[in-house]
C-alpha cells in the first residue's frame, strides 16, 4: 500500500536535509515504547523516507512545459513563424490522449532546453472538441494525432512512432538535421547512388535566396528524395546559365531532368520537386502501410518479385497512360510478393503467380483477370471504373451482370457470388489499441 505524505511530516523530513538551518530532530527511536516491534516502526519510517524522496524530486522537477494551445485566432501565426512545430490533436475524454499529455509535456521541456530559440521548435496542442473547425481543416480522424509542420506547412507524414519522451525527442532532433548534403569533390558527385531519387542543386554561393528556396523544399521532401548541393568552382560545369537544380531518377540509364523555372519562386520549385520525388506509383511497406491506409482511398496494387523491374515499369507506364485522371480517387501502389504473402493468400495466389494486379477497397479484394491484359488499351482503366461504379462489388455478390458481354472477373475459390475475399490491407490501418478512431460512414465497394 502506498502511503500519502502529509505536510507536517514533509516539514520534519525537510529539517533533516543538508543545508537546512533547523536543528536536527530530537525524535529518536528509543523514545518509543520498548515493546514496539520493528514491523510496527516500518510505516513510520517509510512515511518519512517517501517524503524526503518526493521533496527532492519536487525541487529538481523542470519548469512548466511551454506548450501552446492553438485556436482559430492564433494557429496560423504560431505555425507560420515556427521552423518546426509538433501539434498534438487530442480530446480530453480519449484515454490515449490522457496518457500522452505528460509524455508530450516532458518531451517539450527537453526540446526547449536543447533548442532555446522559441520559434525554432514549437510544441502545440489543439482540443478538437473545443475547436472542431481546426480538426476538420486538418482531417483529424483519430485521437491523439501528432502532426508535423514546417514554417506553417503541414507535412504529409505525421508522427506515428513510439509514445515515449525519448522517441518524440529523437524525432524532433532528426527534423533539425540538415537534409542537404554538401558535395565536396567531383568524385563524390559522380558516385551518386542511382538506386535512389536524387535532386542536386548547383549554386554559386550558399548565402542566396535561390539556395534558401532549395533548402526549404528539401526540408519538406526530405523523406522522399535525397538532396545534395555543390557550391562555387565545383558547381561551375552545371551553372552555364546560372544556378540550377537537376533531378537524377532511379536507374543508371534514365536521363536527368533539369528544372527550368525560377529558383526564387518557392511554389513552382516545390511543385516540380514534389512531382519528381513522390512517384505516381508508390511502394507500400509495413512502415508506411498505416499512413497509406489512413488516406482512405482504395489501393490498386501490383504484386511483383523484388527483382522484377520489368513488370513494375510496365505497370507504371500503363498507370500513367490510362489512370492519371484517377489520381486522388485511388492509390497506385506496388508491393513485394515475398513480404506481402498474406494478402496474396487472401486472393488465393502465391509469389509464384506474380506479377498479380489487384484492388483492395478496404472491404474486399478484386483480382485483375490477367496481368498480360495490361497490353489491351483501356483494360486497366475499366477495371478501376468498375470499382467506382460498384460493378465489381455487385458481381462478387450476385455474379456477372446479365447484360454484360465482357468476360467476368476471375473467380476465386469457386463461389464468387457468396464468398468475396475480405480486405487484407485494412489490417494495416491505425489500431484501436493506440488510437480512438472516429467512425465515419463509407460506401461499400
Amino acid at each position: 500500500m502506498v502511503r500519502r505524505c502529509f505536510p507536517a511530516a514533509a516539514s520534519r523530513a525537510a529539517s533533516r536535509l543538508p543545508g537546512t538551518t533547523q536543528q536536527h530532530s530530537h525524535l529518536h527511536l528509543h523514545t518509543f515504547s520498548s515493546t514496539m516491534k520493528l514491523p510496527a516502526l516500518l510505516p513510520f519510517l517509510c512515511d518519512r523516507i517517501i517524503c524526503v524522496i518526493l521533496l527532492v524530486m519536487g525541487l529538481s522537477t523542470p519548469g512548466q512545459a511551454e506548450i501552446i494551445s492553438l485556436d482559430s485566432t492564433n494557429i496560423d501565426d504560431v505555425l507560420n513563424n515556427a521552423g518546426v512545430s509538433l501539434v498534438n490533436f487530442y480530446a480530453d475524454w480519449c484515454r490515449f490522449s490522457q496518457m500522452l499529455h505528460p509524455i508530450f509535456e516532458e518531451a517539450s521541456n527537453i526540446m526547449r532546453e536543447e533548442f532555446p530559440e522559441t520559434t525554432q521548435v514549437v510544441f502545440a496542442r489543439v482540443d478538437c472538441d473545443q475547436h472542431s473547425d481546426i480538426a476538420q481543416r486538418y482531417r483529424i480522424s483519430k485521437y491523439p494525432t501528432m502532426k508535423l509542420f514546417r514554417n506553417g506547412m503541414m507535412m504529409k507524414r505525421e508522427y506515428r512512432g513510439q509514445r515515449s519522451v525519448a522517441a518524440i525527442a529523437d524525432f524532433i532532433r532528426q527534423q533539425q538535421v540538415d537534409p542537404v548534403k554538401e558535395i565536396q569533390s567531383l568524385e563524390e558527385l559522380n558516385a551518386v547512388d542511382r538506386s535512389k531519387r536524387n535532386i542536386i542543386g548547383y549554386f554559386e554561393k550558399k548565402d542566396s535566396d535561390k539556395y534558401r528556396t532549395f533548402e526549404k523544399v528539401s526540408n519538406i521532401l526530405r523523406d522522399d528524395c535525397t538532396f545534395m548541393a555543390a557550391f562555387g568552382p565545383l558547381s561551375e560545369s552545371e551553372r552555364f546559365s546560372g544556378d540550377t537544380i537537376i533531378y537524377k531518377p532511379v536507374g543508371e540509364s534514365v536521363p536527368n531532368m533539369v528544372y527550368l523555372g525560377s529558383l526564387t519562386n518557392f511554389d513552382l520549385t516545390y511543385t516540380w520537386a514534389q512531382d519528381k520525388c513522390v512517384p505516381l506509383v508508390r511502394e507500400i511497406t509495413f512502415e508506411n502501410g498505416e499512413e497509406l491506409t489512413e488516406e482512405g482511398i482504395p489501393f490498386l496494387i501490383l504484386f511483383h518479385l523484388k527483382e522484377d523491374n520489368e513488370s513494375l515499369q510496365k505497370f507504371q507506364q500503363e498507370v500513367g497512360r490510362q489512370l492519371i485522371t484517377e489520381k486522388g480517387s485511388i492509390n497506385f501502389l506496388h508491393a513485394d510478393c515475398d513480404k506481402f504473402r498474406h494478402p496474396l493468400l487472401h486472393i488465393q495466389k502465391t509469389p509464384a503467380d506474380c506479377p498479380v494486379i489487384a484492388i483492395d477497397s478496404f472491404r474486399h479484394m478484386y483480382v485483375f483477370p490477367d496481368y498480360e491484359d495490361l497490353n489491351i488499351p483501356g483494360k486497366l482503366k475499366q477495371f478501376v471504373l468498375d470499382l467506382h461504379s460498384g460493378k465489381l462489388h455487385r458481381e462478387f455478390h450476385h455474379g456477372p451482370d446479365p447484360t454484360d458481354s465482357t468476360p467476368g472477373q476471375e473467380e476465386i475459390g469457386g463461389d464468387v457470388a457468396s464468398s468475396p475475399p475480405q480486405s487484407s490491407f485494412q489490417k494495416l490501418a491505425p489500431s484501436e489499441t493506440r488510437y480512438t478512431i472516429l467512425r465515419r460512414g463509407r460506401d461499400e465497394l
